[in-house]
């Protein structure tokens, strides 16, 4: 059977030019060396090595079969590199859960930063925190970004160790050309007639801001929507045909709309990194790093 050993001791006797040199470049003993040479001219049916009065050289079939060995081992050691590198990483899929925004923003190249350190495969979920959490805790993610309300946390159990990335302050999002974008910031009491474009889920924490918020106004909010389709929501109040809550990151530059504080308090949510509770594996502790280190970046710009 053909092996590894084979193939390097044919190589160093080519480039040693005897067996003993070849045996100490190899570290092995010259009855080892001559073995392997043996056993590897009896698996091919031919003389590779020719012994003469100048040192040992290798036979054309030698040298022809050399060349392959040299290209075979190559492939080996970058295999082999790339496993102990994945071994470093402690997996070799990494999967990550993330909400669409902020994903979109930061997680391609975080992704690009994280396989330049380690060469791993990276599959992602997208699903809203309160799926993203139920990932995590099953095991069917490795790490998620979720976002929660600071002042209204929904998550914080014990089932998951959280990593506060960023904290971004809501804001009330409505059409750029409208008359609510020529209002340096927005009081709710004027507002008891706009409808509002909110998420599907009650416990999203956009949805719970404006009830909120309404509510500390003295209404309760008119709904012209429950959607989480991020083009949709841009779309309505782009259109002037209501209003949303939103953060800095969740907007879409491709549409009309801007931002604009409000004179209650919005309070903001907090971009989490979310993960099972103990050891982290190495590409995941490097992920997060990344993602932290392109949020600062993106702060100082």
């Amino acid at each position: 059977m053909l092996t590894i050993q084979q193939l390097r001791v044919l190589l160093a006797i080519r480039d040693q030019g005897s067996l003993s040199r070849a045996a100490a470049e190899l570290r092995y003993g010259v009855p080892t060396v001559a073995h392997h040479l043996d056993a590897l001219e009896g698996h091919l049916g031919a003389r590779l090595v020719e012994r003469t009065p100048r040192g040992t050289v290798l036979t054309p079939l030698g040298e022809l079969f050399a060349r392959e060995a040299q290209h075979i081992l190559r492939r080996v050691e970058q295999a082999e590199r790339m496993v102990a590198r994945q071994r470093e990483a402690g997996v070799a899929t990494l999967r990550v859960g993330t909400f669409a925004s902020f994903g979109a923003r930061f997680l391609p190249a975080a992704i690009d930063r994280l396989r330049a350190a380690f060469p791993i495969a990276v599959e992602i979920s997208e699903a809203e925190p309160t799926r993203l959490v139920h990932l995590v805790e099953d095991g069917e993610v490795d790490a998620a970004l979720i976002y929660d309300f600071a002042d209204d946390p929904l998550f914080g159990g014990g089932g998951l160790r959280l990593t506060r990335l960023l904290d971004e302050p809501f804001r009330v999002m409505v059409a750029s050309h409208g008359p609510l974008a020529a209002q340096e910031m927005l009081d709710l009491r004027d507002l008891r007639t706009v409808a509002w474009v909110s998420s599907r889920s009650d416990d999203e924490a956009s949805g719970r801001t404006i009830r909120r918020a309404c509510r500390s106004a003295g209404y309760e909010p008119r709904e012209l929507m429950r959607t989480d389709d991020l083009a949709m929501i841009h779309g309505l109040v782009a259109q002037g045909l209501g209003i949303a809550l939103a953060t800095e990151i969740a907007v879409d530059p491709r549409f009309d709309v801007a931002l604009r504080p409000a004179v209650q308090d919005l309070g903001f949510r907090r971009i989490l990194f979310a993960t099972r509770p103990g050891p982290l594996l190495p590409a995941v502790e490097r992920l997060r790093a990344i993602l932290q280190e392109l949020i600062s970046e993106a702060a100082a710009r």
